[in-house]
């Protein structure tokens, strides 16, 4: 099993902090458009 994920399928369930110490749960924003963005390090150009 991979851990990676092919484009274009859909991402895991997950629950992560928010900015404003609260938390994003993928789950409770479904049926609304998301956007995940990975980029490579801190202070780099994205």
């Amino acid at each position: 099993m991979s851990d990676w994920i092919e484009e274009g399928q859909p991402a895991p369930a997950f629950c992560l902090p928010a900015d404003d110490e609260g938390m994003v749960d993928l789950q409770a924003l479904q049926g609304s458009p998301v956007v995940l963005f990975f980029y490579p390090k801190d202070d780099t150009p994205g």
